[in-house]
């Protein structure tokens, strides 16, 4: 299997214009010349996820001559969420969407996005920050549906939940703050459902942002489910109250 970083200035450099998709973009702090320049201008012009790290973090990577810098490569093409929610409703279709917030780990990424697919879900949204490397092992976890279902990277998921709901999509967040059973919320119109991180949920702000809050049930001594299997609970309760498509 090839390589999925790339090192070096230059070849960052050259593989961002050759359209590569990069997943993030890291430098060694303290680094500043003519060429680093010209990286910089490129990832702000792409919105590519930048980050100084030390030098030993780069060091991890690769040893080889990196001068510094070294871009991780995204095993997939990310899609722009107002041009996928533009076509879903264009195809007369109603929207579900998954949105993530704080999903770290590859394989809970991966076994969510296998689930989305199964469950005819339109699209997933990760932030550009604290989200899942999209590399070869969430692609292997996935089965294959990182191929199928589109990923969007936003630069703010605060900015894309207020898009969903000025869009008419309602934002339904999974929390056991909720008093609200899952199995009794509303999911047959537009719909995106937002999934926190085990560990710290959904951050606070976002949670205040959506329209409703939903709790799974959990009746054992361990207090909550693996945020993959919540999230295709609540996926399938949607296709349990949508009717099936037709053709």
């Amino acid at each position: 299997m090839s390589e999925d970083f790339v090192f070096g200035t230059r070849a960052v450099i050259e593989a961002i214009r050759s359209g590569r998709t990069i997943d993030k973009v890291m430098v060694k702090k303290g680094l500043s010349n003519e060429l680093f320049q010209e990286l910089y201008q490129l990832v702000k012009e792409h919105r590519i996820p930048f980050q100084f790290v030390p030098v030993e973090k780069i060091n991890r990577i690769t040893r080889k001559n990196h001068q510094g810098v070294v871009a991780l490569l995204a095993s997939i093409d990310f899609y722009h969420m107002e041009d996928l929610l533009a076509s879903i409703f264009e195809r007369g279709e109603t929207p579900l969407l998954i949105l993530l917030d704080g999903v770290t780990d590859v394989r809970n990424f991966g076994a969510i996005v296998r689930s989305a697919e199964c469950a005819g879900v339109h699209g997933v949204v990760i932030p550009e920050k604290g989200a899942a490397r999209i590399n070869a092992d969430a692609v292997k976890t996935s089965a294959g549906a990182l191929n199928i279902v589109p990923v969007c990277r936003t630069h703010s998921l605060g900015g894309a939940l207020t898009y969903l709901r000025n869009s008419g999509v309602r934002i339904v967040a999974a929390t056991e703050k909720a008093e609200k059973n899952y199995t009794s919320v509303d999911m047959t119109g537009p719909l995106a459902i937002l999934m926190g991180a085990e560990d710290q949920g959904i951050s606070p702000a976002l949670l205040q942002a959506a329209d409703e809050w939903a709790a799974i049930p959990v009746r054992g001594k361990i207090e909550s489910l693996n945020v993959s299997v919540a999230a295709s609970l609540l996926m399938y309760e949607a296709v349990r109250q949508r009717p099936a498509p037709q053709g």
